[in-house]
């Protein structure tokens, strides 16, 4: 991409005060494009925002709880409040447990991830569109995982939600097509984030090492430029090291 490619577009990126969230928010800016960043913690994202003005950027903080509809929704009311237009929106706001069964599963705990990583992203997207059609233009980025795609024991509900996330992208991109809106879903592999050293380790528990969230970053680029048409309702594989054929 050439540098400024995003430049007077705004974006919109969710778990963004750290992992590939807080990079893709970073990549996105330094691209030209003014943010609104969301995330639980304010701390973190008024330490985001202090390098996004650095870059001579605007960034607007949303601190949201991604289980409150309301709340997701106040995300896009606050953009174009702040804005008057939403260019890009990337679903990257997310979260996984340790694994377990089943049967095992506080039940509670299994609806909190899927409105988190399934129900906030239908939510904000519907708060959304109405400004992209409107604009006849946009850029919908959803955030899945190789788990999407590649099941196994102890994670049904991370792994339903991210399959999820793959079948509705291509659904949404099918309806908003004929508006000039663009919408595609990464599935990255082991990235070397916190979150990801918490619950593996900081080599994936020895099997692969994690790349880094700065290549999802550019991927995101790359999806959020007038570059990607064709590439709309479809998910793309970032498996890295972690890919099947690896192991």
């Amino acid at each position: 991409m050439s540098k400024g490619e995003l430049a007077g577009k705004v974006a919109v990126v969710t778990g963004a005060s750290r992992g590939i969230g807080r990079a893709i928010a970073m990549a996105m800016a330094r691209e030209g494009a003014d943010l609104v960043a969301t995330a639980r913690s304010t701390e973190r994202l008024q330490e985001l925002a202090g390098e996004v003005t650095a870059l001579d950027r605007s960034c607007l903080v949303v601190t949201a709880d991604m289980t409150v509809e309301e709340e997701v929704r106040g995300i896009a009311a606050q953009a174009v409040a702040e804005f008057g237009r939403v260019d890009v929106l990337v679903n990257n706001a997310g979260m996984i447990y340790p694994k377990t069964n089943l049967v095992d599963f506080d039940f509670g705990v299994w609806r909190e991830v899927m409105e988190v990583n399934l129900l906030s992203v239908v939510a904000l997207c519907h708060a959304v569109l109405p400004v992209m059609i409107s604009q006849s233009a946009g850029k919908i980025i959803n955030l899945s995982s190789i788990g999407g795609k590649h099941p196994n024991a102890g994670q049904t509900p991370y792994k339903a939600s991210k399959a999820a996330i793959i079948n509705f992208t291509g659904c949404l991109a099918a309806e908003v097509k004929q508006h000039g809106i663009d919408v595609t879903c990464i599935c990255p592999g082991g990235v070397d984030t916190d979150g990801f050293r918490e619950l593996f380790g900081a080599r994936g528990s020895g099997k692969f090492d994690p790349m880094s969230a700065r290549v999802i970053a550019e991927l995101a680029l790359f999806l959020a430029s007038d570059a990607s048409g064709a590439l709309t309702g479809t998910s793309i594989d970032a498996f890295g090291l972690s890919s099947p054929i690896f192991r």
